[in-house]
């Protein structure tokens, strides 16, 4: 197990960067549904490939991670299991979107999915697939955008003060996802978000590979999930996008009432 000398100010502060350093390794593995290989670790999150290797072993002893002595790779382990399912009966919005993503993936034919916000970014949490036989694989559970950036942190975003949205845009997003992420460009779509309801992908992260999007608000009043529907692009023509929105937006709008019920699930 890690442990830190958490007294004083400078022990505050390692504790901290501790905290925040395994957080970001137990993302990382959890962006990959098949394993992650610990140079892909490294690379991606900035530290020392011993540093790296110290907290895996850490983790895995203490049942949150496996490691895969065959193919090499990190897993998550039995503890995140168990962690998930005690916070599911507080958050069970799985619960209350399992059958809006059925339907819209059994009334379009396309995978659907939910995304949570988390911070700046969004985590795929569900998915559904359709029956059209030919599927985008951009996302699938784990998988983590910067709000902005897909359909799901578009149709967010759109509905967050704008004083949240100029600090969320304050970032070079294009840098990473391409030139139609600068900030005018994720402006010029969350204003078409804005209108119409719902937001489109039109293949900005993966040529070829749409989504479109519907935000879904918590207690408050604020967008906190998103229902989207991925395929690919000659399923989302002009002519049927109005159609996948409707159905979207009826989804989202299907849950934002069910949040509005008393119960544990407040944001």
């Amino acid at each position: 197990m890690t442990t830190v000398d958490a007294k004083g100010p400078s022990g505050t502060v390692q504790g901290a960067q501790v905290t925040a350093r395994i957080a970001l390794l137990l993302r990382l593995v959890g962006r990959a549904p098949g394993g992650a290989a610990l140079s892909d670790i490294v690379r991606d999150s900035g530290l020392t490939r011993p540093t790296v290797h110290r907290l895996l072993t850490s983790l895995a002893a203490e049942g949150l991670l496996d490691h895969d002595p065959v193919r090499h790779t990190w897993h998550y382990g039995p503890e995140i299991f168990v962690m998930g399912v005690v916070a599911a009966d507080r958050y069970p919005i799985e619960e209350l979107a399992r059958p809006s993503l059925r339907r819209l993936a059994e009334e379009t034919g396309e995978s659907a999915f939910l995304s949570i916000r988390r911070g700046a970014e969004t985590v795929c949490l569900l998915r559904e697939e359709g029956s059209f036989p030919i599927r985008s694989f951009v996302l699938h559970e784990g998988v983590r955008f910067p709000l902005g950036v897909a359909s799901a942190g578009l149709a967010i975003l759109a509905y967050l003060p704008e004083d949240e949205v100029t600090a969320l845009l304050g970032g070079e997003l294009a840098a990473t996802w391409g030139p139609a992420h600068t900030a005018a460009g994720i402006r010029s779509n969350l204003e078409l978000t804005r209108t119409t309801g719902y937001a489109v992908n039109p293949g900005l992260i993966l040529e070829g590979s749409w989504g479109m999007g519907a935000a879904i608000f918590d207690r408050s009043g604020r967008p906190a999930w998103a229902l989207s529907l991925t395929g690919i692009e000659p399923r989302f023509r002009p002519e049927r996008q109005e159609f996948l929105g409707r159905l979207l937006l009826e989804e989202a709008n299907r849950i934002t009432q069910e949040l509005q019920k008393p119960g544990p699930l407040a944001h």
